[in-house]
């Protein structure tokens, strides 16, 4: 009885536990049923690739949840970023190309945030609207083509450094992810930024009868997200070598869900990095195992929805267990 209910312990205060044994479950299935196929170096490598894109875009996500707003304008976010660097890569050094995306991304996300607290409209609405506005700039811009880097000038170590290559079997995003992660857990453990996010989350008007400037706190969260998305961008740009205007689609829903999954209440006033993580390698390897078991493309979409659900419904059971008494 001592253990079990250690363990319900540690699943009401980490609340990225529930994922996490959700996680170790479809790993063991996916290796004991892909016979090889799905368990091998070559394809974690890929599928730690595409998830550390997926939770740079996902942090950022978590810290505006955090607040009690969301932003489902990431995707056209981490389209733009790819756009603009690819375009400027070829004119300017990378290194230049990387800080005006990122840059775009900063002022993208500076926007959604002045529009969010400026007028008081629900962030759902105004990135609702930012999404198709940016989105639409980017189809626009490449009028049906994709802007690309050739073969001949993607071997220079700054295009490496930028996704471009691996170190070892891992892909240079990785190694991004890792010291992005580092750096923020730090922020939100360590300095005041994070505390007044959780309290804005919780209840604003308590925060805000504290002495924090609830609209600061919400506009910085709103400018990390749009950076960190632009900078994904960049990363998955250097890694194909091309990018398009329909880049990024469907990226708000999945990193929503990574956050989600992960333990952020979307009510607001919870974070978890490190869930945010675990949700997205999730759905990264979810998306790789289809793949490799050959699921016809018309199936696609329907098994991985099914997937995320009953993935979400055992967390969610998961956690109401470790609440009962």
């Amino acid at each position: 009885m001592a253990a079990v209910a250690a363990i319900k312990h540690t699943v009401r205060r980490h609340a990225e536990v529930g994922i996490l044994v959700i996680a170790f479950v479809l790993v063991a299935f996916f290796a004991a049923s892909s016979e090889g196929k799905w368990a091998n170096i070559y394809n974690i490598a890929t599928i730690l690739q595409v998830t550390a894109t997926l939770v740079l875009v996902s942090m950022g996500v978590a810290l505006v949840i955090a607040t009690g707003e969301i932003d489902i304008s990431v995707g056209s976010t981490f389209g733009i970023g790819a756009l603009i660097y690819l375009w400027l890569a070829v004119r300017i050094d990378p290194v230049f190309a990387m800080a005006a995306a990122v840059a775009a991304g900063t002022l993208i996300g500076a926007f959604n945030g002045l529009l969010v607290t400026r007028t008081g409209t629900p962030s759902l609405i105004i990135t609702l609207g930012t999404l198709m506005i940016f989105r639409g700039i980017a189809i626009a811009l490449t009028d049906g083509f994709s802007f690309s880097v050739p073969y001949d000038e993607r071997d220079g170590f700054t295009y490496a450094m930028l996704g471009g290559a691996d170190l070892g079997y891992f892909n240079t995003a990785v190694f991004w992810l890792i010291a992005i992660l580092v750096v923020l857990t730090i922020v939100l453990k360590l300095m005041p930024f994070g505390n007044r996010l959780l309290a804005v989350g919780g209840s604003w008007e308590s925060a805000h009868s504290r002495g924090v400037r609830v609209d600061r706190v919400k506009l910085t969260a709103f400018i990390i997200c749009g950076a960190l998305a632009a900078f994904a961008g960049t990363l998955e740009a250097g890694k194909l070598g091309f990018a398009d205007g329909s880049m990024g689609r469907l990226m708000e829903l999945q990193a929503i869900a990574s956050c989600v999954l992960g333990g952020c209440l979307l009510a607001g006033g919870r974070i978890s990095l490190a869930g945010a993580l675990l949700g997205a390698f999730v759905l990264s390897s979810i998306q790789s195992y289809l793949v490799v078991m050959g699921v016809r493309p018309q199936w696609f979409m329907l098994l991985l929805g099914l997937i995320v659900v009953f993935a979400a419904l055992g967390d969610r059971g998961l956690r109401q267990w470790a609440l009962r008494r």
